[in-house]
């Protein structure tokens, strides 16, 4: 909602003290750089401690990224494959299991699923993939497919996305991770990923998947070509289809990383742009009850500040992340449980584990997760 008024720090203080929903244009106000940065995230730590309390939460988790061959060629990706380039890849059963196999070796409670739209695989290799690790891990979370893979699914089926995701539901999908969000407004979509599904599919496939009880996250890629204007657009999309189906968990906002991408022209955005956009988001997004800090992402140091400036999550473990570090991430592969628990105790926060629907885990003295499988449905 515009407003004919001019927004200051002390009405959106004043705002945000009282719990009102803050408006388009005192969101553009708190992105300008002459605002103070300090006193944003002052505020916003004011909404992330009545939301969380201390608590700052991560879980123990994997990444599977099963193909990396992609019909798309998004300006900003630099994951992506041709199917005869040397670094292409297709995982086989044998790899999936493994990978299955060593998370729950080491702890996890989740696998976080995505994937390149490979052209020569069909529908039911990704369907595979669920039933595989569901059958033989049925103690893990699997996160998958985000609404990209989903449109992709419903292309090659031809079958509506309400049947696709009851199908990926029984066979073991339990939720659905944000990415493909980007940026929504079309200006900016229609150059950096104009092929791929637009804001209205995207949306359309987050709201099914809530109706059928699916929690999604949700994210948000700055720092290339968009600008303030679209990042508020993009938020406040998101807060209003919460407010409709109150089905997303948690808001990831997602740093653009340049190099080897179309874009590798652009600078980094700054961890000073980073701190807003984590403050803004927490926000602006009232009605979402987590924001990620993604270390992978933000670098270390950043991503244990925003937890000062918003955020109450800094995701996970994070074993075998390959998307952000073939865009250039210098960040480690993997951080421990203790290093995690470090980073949020130093910040001056409680390191509380939890499961990807965020209910705290407990473990027994031989460091297995107490808490019951995901339920399905």
């Amino acid at each position: 909602m515009r407003s004919n008024s001019q927004p200051t720090l002390s009405s959106v203080r004043a705002k945000v003290e009282a719990g009102e929903r803050l408006s388009f244009d005192e969101g553009l106000f708190l992105f300008r750089p002459d605002v103070s940065l300090h006193e944003v995230g002052e505020l916003a730590n004011l909404v992330r401690q009545r939301i969380n309390g201390r608590a700052a939460y991560y879980n123990i988790n994997t990444h599977l990224n099963p193909t990396n061959v992609c019909v798309y060629r998004c300006t900003f990706c630099a994951f992506r494959s041709d199917l005869r380039d040397p670094k292409g890849y297709a995982m086989n059963d044998e790899q999936i299991l493994a990978r299955g196999r060593e998370a729950v070796q080491h702890g996890c409670t989740e696998v976080h699923i995505v994937s390149g739209l490979h052209h020569q695989r069909g529908y039911d290799w990704y369907l595979r993939i669920i039933q595989l690790l569901h059958e033989a891990y049925p103690q893990l979370h699997l996160k998958a497919w985000t609404a990209v893979e989903i449109n992709w699914f419903e292309h090659l089926t031809k079958r509506p996305v309400r049947a696709i995701l009851q199908e990926l539901r029984e066979a073991g999908l339990a939720s659905m991770p944000g990415g493909g969000a980007e940026i929504f407004h079309p200006d900016v979509r229609s150059r950096i990923c104009e092929h791929k599904a637009d804001a209205t599919k995207w949306f359309e496939i987050h709201r099914t998947a809530h109706e059928l009880g699916i929690p999604t996250n949700c994210t948000m890629l700055y720092g290339h070509i968009e600008n303030d204007y679209h990042r508020v657009d993009h938020l406040l999309r998101l807060r209003e289809l919460q407010d409709e189906t109150g089905g997303f968990q948690a808001f990831v906002p997602l740093a653009f990383h340049p190099q080897n991408t179309g874009l590798s022209h652009l600078p980094k955005a700054s961890a000073l742009t980073d701190l807003r956009v984590t403050a803004v988001s927490r926000l602006l997004l009232d009605n979402i009850p987590h924001i990620k800090a993604y270390w992978i992402m933000l670098g270390i140091g950043t991503a244990q500040a925003a937890l000062s400036y918003g955020a109450d999550d800094l995701d996970g473990t994070v074993r075998h992340e390959l998307i952000y570090h073939d865009a250039g991430a210098t960040t480690p592969e993997i951080l421990s449980v203790a290093e995690i628990r470090r980073l949020i105790t130093e910040a001056g926060y409680e390191p509380v584990e939890r499961d990807t629907l965020y209910r705290r885990v407990a473990r027994d003295d031989d460091g297995v997760a107490g808490t019951p499988p995901c339920p399905q449905g």
